[in-house]
Parts: C-alpha cells; structure tokens; sequence
C-alpha cells in the first residue's frame, strides 16, 4: 500500500477534469447505499477542490438486462451531498464529452451506466479509451469491482493518470483482520449464493487458511455434486465445471474441517419460486425438479459452533440458505456466530449485506474483498501502482 497514489495526497486545482470511476451497483429501490456513501467523501472533496467531477458507474450486468439508468443514483447523491448532481444518460458519445467538458468548477453528474456496454466486463480498450474522454484523470474507487479487468477502472488508466479513492483504502485496512491464518485464534468461514467467486476464490482460499468452512448455497451444491450425489434443480450459477472442479479439490484440504450435511432441505422449483419443503439424505439425491434450499447442521457443526461464540474470526460470504424465501437454518446459524458478543464477524458482499440484518463489520464487495483475502492484493491496485510506475520511470 506505500507505493499506491492516494487521491488524499493529490491537491486539486480549480477546474480540473476528473472521472471517478465507482461501483454503485445497488437494487433499484436503493434500500442498502453503502457502496454509494462510502464514495461520496471523495466526490465532495473534489467538488469543493473545484473539479469538474464526471462520475462513471455500473450497475447490473450486460448480459441479463439488468443495467439499469443512473438517474436516481444522481438524485441520491444531490440529496446527500446538498449540491446539484446532473445526469447524462450516456457515456461513449461526443455529446457525453461535451458535456463533461462543459461542467463548471464544482459540478458533479453522474454519466450513464457503464454496464450498457458489453466491452465493460471483458475490458474492451476501446471502450475504455471513449471512457478516458470523460476527464484527464481519474480517481479510482468502487471496490464491489476491484477485482475485475473492466474497462472503467482498469482499462481506463491505460489513457489517464489515477489515484485510488478513500474507499478501496478503507475496505482493505477493513479486511486485514481476517485474512490469512492467526494461530491461537479459531476461524469459522460460511460461504454461500450463486457467484463462482465463492467456490473458486471462497472456498479455495479458506479451506486453506481458516479452521471450519461451513457451505451453503450453490458452494455446498458443487461440492454434493463433486462426490457424484444427485441434486437435482438445485442452482450451480455461472462456470459450473469449473466450480465443481474446484470444490473437488478444496475438499481434500488438511487445514480446514468442512460440514458436509448428511440432510438438506429441498423444495420443488419453479423458476425463483420454491414449494413443498421436505427434508431428504444427500445419500438419497435430490429427485428432479427440487433443490436444496437449506441445510441441516450436523451435530458436531452445532457442538462447535458453541464452542466458537467464546472466541473467534468468522466470515459470512453470501447468504449459506435461501433465506429471502423462509429457508433459515444455515443462515441464523451463521449469523447467530458472526453476530456473537466474543466473535469478531464480518459479512462480506453487496447482496449478502442487503439481505441479512447484521450489526457488525461489513463489506461492501464480496468477490473484490474474497480476491483480497486470497491474495492480499486487486487488479485495480496493481493497475493503480504499475501506471505510476511507468508514469513517474
């Protein structure tokens, strides 16, 4: 972190373009604004700097029509900065250029959303390049995404200086507790939802790191399926040979004990809509057309679970059932420990923050801050560093 440029150390001069390329993916109905206020400290110092200020964001994905406008988005910031913020609806154009280039010292506007693009999550240097046209430097912050190539963040510092905004700093030094192994401590990691991430990084790095994983979600679905049980409908999300594959391996870990159910709740599915809760052995399979929406601990996980409220590190990375439907077991256990006075928890990810009442520690990117455990570093912070590098050789 000592040769990352920090937005803080840089001053800002009356009229300078900035783009400040964040991560404000958040549900349209913007009932959890973490990943929005945990940026809006630097938006204002620039503002108040005197710098034109084009704020660039995703929201959704590409691929399923989620990406929504960021209108509302520009409202809340307004409100809570008590300052006008304007909208422009794209970001590519020439008319988005021009708008930017017209901003007096001091505006803010939030340009359209990156996501609109299919280049944005593969990359693309063009995009990026029509990105860069936004401003002559760019404050990096939106850690929900920093640890992903996209064109907005990493792309874009091929074509413009940057500086990491307070908030990648403030999610790091966040996490730092628990990361890695810390002898003398008992470690307790629930991982679950629908994301690769939490199979491919999750579960790899904790089954290697941590005391006890406990699966859930499509976590625990890919590994049943490794050992060749039957699971029916149940959900595997995206880069399900790869997950399974990678849950096959995790579960030979030496480090970590793994809860493996010998009962699971299923459900018959149709589409996000469950019905008819029944419990069945894993042994049995799940019969097609149901999917396990829930667990049962075994008794040694309940045993242990008593015995870790007196002291330990816990992570909740997704939601371990599907709670949102009234499937709560796994989840009021993971939340039970995580949220225990002598426990220092953390829930990691947008959704899972979203979804979960929890008073504790929280991040505000799941796989970003799962990425960070694993391997003590992001892309963005690379890209951040090495630009300087060349910049300043």
């Amino acid at each position: 972190m000592n040769t990352l440029p920090l937005l803080t150390d840089r001053p800002v001069a009356t009229g300078e373009r900035w783009i400040f390329s964040v991560g404000f993916n958040v549900a349209d109905t913007l009932g959890d604004t973490s990943r929005i206020d945990s940026e809006l400290p630097d938006i204002a110092h620039l503002a108040e700097g005197g710098a034109r200020v084009a704020v660039l964001s995703h929201q959704g994905r590409h691929s399923d029509s989620t990406a929504r406008h960021l209108d509302d988005i520009a409202r809340y910031i307004a409100d809570r900065l008590h300052r006008p913020v304007h909208y422009h609806p794209d970001n590519t154009t020439d008319a988005a250029a021009d708008r930017s280039r017209g901003l007096a010292p001091g505006e803010v506007c939030v340009f359209g959303n990156t996501r609109h693009h299919p280049g944005e999550e593969t990359g693309d240097p063009h995009l990026a390049a029509r990105f860069a046209a936004l401003g002559d430097y760019v404050a990096v912050g939106g850690f929900s995404k920093a640890h992903r190539r996209h064109a907005s963040n990493v792309g874009i510092l091929a074509h413009r200086p940057g500086w990491a905004a307070g908030s990648l700093l403030t999610q790091t030094r966040l996490l730092t507790p628990w990361a890695g192994s810390l002898p003398g401590v008992p470690s307790a990691a629930f991982l679950g939802g629908t994301k690769p991430e939490k199979t491919l990084v999750g579960l790899t790095a904790f089954t290697r790191t941590y005391d006890l994983v406990v699966p859930g979600g499509a976590v625990l679905h890919h590994l049943l399926r490794a050992r060749g049980y039957s699971i029916g409908a149940s959900e595997l999300g995206t880069a399900a040979e790869d997950c399974t594959a990678a849950a096959a391996r995790a579960a030979c870990s030496t480090t970590a004990r793994i809860h493996l159910p010998r009962h699971v709740v299923i459900a018959r599915r149709d589409g996000h809509h469950y019905t008819g809760r029944q419990v069945t052995a894993v042994t049995d399979g799940v019969p097609d057309g149901y999917a396990i929406t829930d667990f049962l601990p075994e008794p040694w996980l309940t045993s242990e679970l008593r015995r870790l409220r007196s002291g330990a590190r816990v992570i909740v990375a997704g939601t371990p059932s599907l709670h949102t439907a009234g499937y709560s077991t796994a989840t009021d256990l993971a939340l039970g420990l995580a949220g225990a006075p002598a426990v220092d928890g953390i829930l990691l990810g947008g959704d899972t923050v979203a979804e979960l009442r929890f008073h504790g520690p929280t991040s505000t990117g799941g796989g970003s801050a799962l990425h960070y455990l694993h391997h003590a570093d992001l892309p963005v912070l690379q890209a951040l560093r090495d630009h300087t590098a060349r910049r300043t050789a």
